[in-house]
This record gives structure tokens, C-alpha cells and sequence, in this order.
């Protein structure tokens, strides 16, 4: 069991961020009105670093669902730095171990120890004594171990400077750096943290009730398509969350877009028939559970 201590600068971090946020804004707006480029600055940066973590942290560095180019590699680890949640390998590890010890003790954001543990209180705690073994494979790459040493500089340079960028072209780099930046970081950390809380709280359990995962249309639309998290247990190794068609997954469509354009291949999805059965069996387990009691 890993021993756990209070991370002061998390604690920190996750404290002041949305206060400076709020403070920030409200008076950069007093000051100078609300421009049209600093909403979408807010929605580009907040796109780019999510895709890093749903596309990138998630589906391709912790499961593998698919393979990609060097050039997308980089994408990820510059704006995944950018979203200021941790180097891939220790985000990588974690939700591998997640994925292992779902609703365990070793669950680093077990759901069965409150919404609140799920969704901050596990960060607020360093873990001592924790060791990389699980993503041995992804030590073997230049780029995750360049990232892992630099995740902090480069999260500060990519996070706030391309920010100020965007802002610079149309005459605000400082509205850039705080709807971009400042504001992008507290939205996209509780987006992240909203999967491992709410995803094992709100919603249906279609596929499996071995677990606490849930599926919920309105998570997936918060979170660029990671709320179908049911499947996501069942199904860990399909590219996919929203497997049907009509359900929101836009990281879907972007691995799709990314293999039409030949920056991705071998995307993995669970055979249909797989899917039928395993659903037929969770409602088979459903009625016998019923008819127990």
C-alpha cells in the first residue's frame, strides 16, 4: 500500500487557480470588455489540451487503442504537459492501475471512497513509494522520457505562451494568457477529474455492474466523449467510447480523422458481436440479481 502525505503544492495549485481565475477575469473584463478572440482562444486551448489527454494520455499512451505518427506523439506530450495534471508516464501508471484495481484500495481515485476523494481529494495526497513498472513500455521512448524530466517547463511554456500568441493577433496577449491559459487550466483540470468522479456515479451501467463505471451522454458532452465509461471498463482496448454512432465522441472522430490522413493505424474495436453478448449477459445478470431479492 502506498504511503500518502499531503502535496502542499497540489493542494496549492488546485486552491488558488480557480480563485485567480475568477478574480482575474472579472477585472480584466471590468477594465477592458469581453472580446470575441478571448472566448475562442479559451475554446482552441481547451480543445488542443483535451484531445492531448483524451486522445493522447488516455487512449493512446495508458491503452494503446491505436497507433500514430511521431509528429501527433509530440502534439500530445506538448499540450498533455500544457494541460498541467502530470508527466504521461505518471498519468499513464495511475489509470493503468485504476483500470486494474477499479474500486480497490489500490484505485489511486476510488470511487468508493466518495465523489470527492474521485474527483480531487486523491490529489491533494503525494503517493510515496510509487514505481513506473506498469509503463515500462513507455519508458523506451525519447519524446515520454524528454516530457517526464521537462512536463513542468514545457507545460508553463506551451500552456501560457501559445496563449499569449493567439491573444498578440488580435491585440490582446494578456486576455489570451488568462481565458487561454489561466482560465483553459481550471477548466480543463475539473473536465479530467469530472471522469473519475461523476463517471463512476452518474449514469447507466449497460455493459457491466462488476464495477461503479456509469455511462452519461451529458459527461461525454463535457468531456470531448470520455463519459461513456461503462464501455470504456468493458471495452478498455477500443479506440472508442461512444460506440454508436449518434453518441458524442469527438476523440473518436479525431483518431478517425487523424488514420484518414494517414497519421494513425491499427485502431482496435471490439468486435460487434462482443459487444451484443456482453450486454445480453449484464441484463441476464440484472434480472437473476433481481429475482434474488
Amino acid at each position: 500500500m502506498l504511503k500518502r502525505n499531503l502535496n502542499w503544492r497540489n493542494i496549492l495549485v488546485l486552491l488558488f487557480s480557480p480563485i485567480a481565475a475568477i478574480l482575474a477575469i472579472a477585472y480584466y473584463i471590468d477594465q477592458h470588455g469581453l472580446h470575441p478572440g478571448d472566448v475562442a482562444c479559451l475554446a482552441a486551448m481547451t480543445t488542443l489540451t483535451g484531445l492531448a489527454i483524451t486522445a493522447g494520455y488516455h487512449r493512446y499512451y495508458s491503452h494503446k487503442t491505436y497507433d500514430c505518427h511521431p509528429v501527433v506523439q509530440v502534439f500530445y506530450l506538448l499540450f498533455g504537459a500544457a494541460a498541467l495534471q502530470s508527466p504521461v508516464t505518471i498519468w499513464a501508471s495511475e489509470h493503468r492501475d485504476h483500470h486494474r484495481f477499479v474500486d480497490q484500495d489500490r484505485d489511486p481515485y476510488c470511487a468508493k471512497k466518495g465523489f470527492f476523494w474521485a474527483h480531487v481529494g486523491w490529489i491533494l495526497y503525494r503517493a510515496e513509494g510509487r514505481n513506473l513498472d506498469n509503463v515500462a513500455d513507455l519508458r523506451d521512448k525519447p519524446f515520454v522520457l524528454t516530457q517526464h524530466r521537462l512536463h513542468v517547463m514545457l507545460g508553463l511554456v506551451v500552456g501560457f505562451g501559445v496563449p499569449f500568441l493567439i491573444g498578440l493577433s488580435y491585440g490582446r496577449p494578456w486576455g489570451g494568457v488568462l481565458w487561454g491559459g489561466l482560465l483553459r487550466v481550471v477548466v480543463a483540470h475539473h473536465g479530467t477529474f469530472l471522469v473519475n468522479s461523476a463517471g463512476h456515479f452518474l449514469g447507466r451501467q449497460p455493459y457491466s455492474r462488476t464495477n461503479t463505471s456509469r455511462d452519461s451522454s451529458l459527461l461525454a458532452m463535457l468531456t470531448l466523449g470520455e463519459g461513456y465509461h461503462n464501455f470504456h471498463h468493458a471495452f478498455p482496448g477500443d479506440y472508442r467510447n461512444g460506440v454508436r454512432w449518434y453518441q458524442w465522441d469527438p476523440t473518436k472522430w479525431w483518431i478517425v480523422l487523424l488514420a484518414a490522413c494517414g497519421l494513425a493505424r491499427q485502431l482496435k474495436r471490439t468486435p460487434e458481436v462482443r459487444i451484443q453478448r456482453t450486454l445480453l449477459r449484464n441484463v441476464e445478470n440484472s434480472l437473476d440479481a433481481s429475482a434474488q431479492h
